[in-house]
């Protein structure tokens, strides 16, 4: 992601494994790269990550506050998302990637998920759901951690359900409780039990086409090389520890 345009997709298809990147992908590409050379270049990565994860708990403080205030819960979850793309972006871009800012940017991530859930639930989500949503969400990445430390080129495959479309769903579904209290058009359905409801559904595809993906590039038998000798050659060439899909590497 060192910069806009074809070399910057050429390096973010190489991180994840060869995938190609959609045309929506390109587009959100080329917006953080251009923010990570720009005014953002000079940011720690580790200070962006921390932003991203203060921008969701105060999305949930907001959300607590009910009302009109969902309005600025789906500005912060936006703004989180944000931050989740930049802080990768701005490492690479001035060459400060490093494997513990890859630790770093994960475990932000997964707090950052559950700060999700728990905006969801404060917006009126069914705990029950909530805690189902939560249960796919790591049950998806612990899968594509594991598969990466025995050897799974890059992330497999890029599900529906990764962590753009979790940050949609959350801030789609403040927008709706702020603009539309009395529940979804036509049905008046509650938002956060539809934005819920939802995200289980989106979870639950991901997670199948994640797996789908793991079985079909991980080898049947165990060959010549372990999970230890992946592990080793990882931390040799300063690869990123398994589990990050964007920015794979910091």
């Amino acid at each position: 992601m060192s910069s806009p345009g074809a070399a910057g997709f050429e390096g973010w298809s190489r991180l994840h494994g060869g995938i190609r990147p959609s045309a929506a992908v390109r587009a959100w590409l080329r917006l953080v790269q251009r923010l990570a050379a720009g005014p953002f270049a000079r940011v720690p990565p580790d200070v962006l990550s921390a932003a991203g994860v203060l921008s969701t708990l105060l999305a949930a403080l907001a959300a607590v506050a009910g009302g009109r205030w969902a309005l600025l819960t789906a500005a912060l979850v936006l703004l989180a998302g944000l931050f989740d793309g930049l802080d990768g972006a701005v490492a690479l871009h001035t060459g400060r990637a490093r494997p513990l800012g890859a630790v770093i940017d994960a475990m932000a991530d997964r707090v950052g998920d559950l700060l999700l859930v728990a905006t969801l639930a404060v917006l009126g989500a069914p705990p029950a759901w909530c805690v189902a949503v939560a249960g796919l969400v790591f049950g998806h990445e612990y899968l594509r951690a594991r598969a990466q430390a025995v050897g799974l080129p890059g992330v497999g495959v890029v599900t529906v359900a990764e962590r753009p479309t979790r940050i949609i769903v959350v801030a789609v579904t403040a927008l709706g409780a702020a603009v539309l209290p009395g529940g979804t058009p036509g049905t008046g359905w509650s938002w956060a039990a539809v934005g819920a409801g939802g995200w289980l559904v989106v979870g639950a595809v991901g997670l199948v086409q994640l797996a789908i993906a793991v079985v079909r590039a991980l080898p049947a038998q165990a060959g010549p090389t372990s999970a230890a000798t992946i592990d080793a050659d990882r931390a040799t060439r300063g690869s990123p520890p398994p589990g990050c899909v964007d920015p794979p590497t910091r």
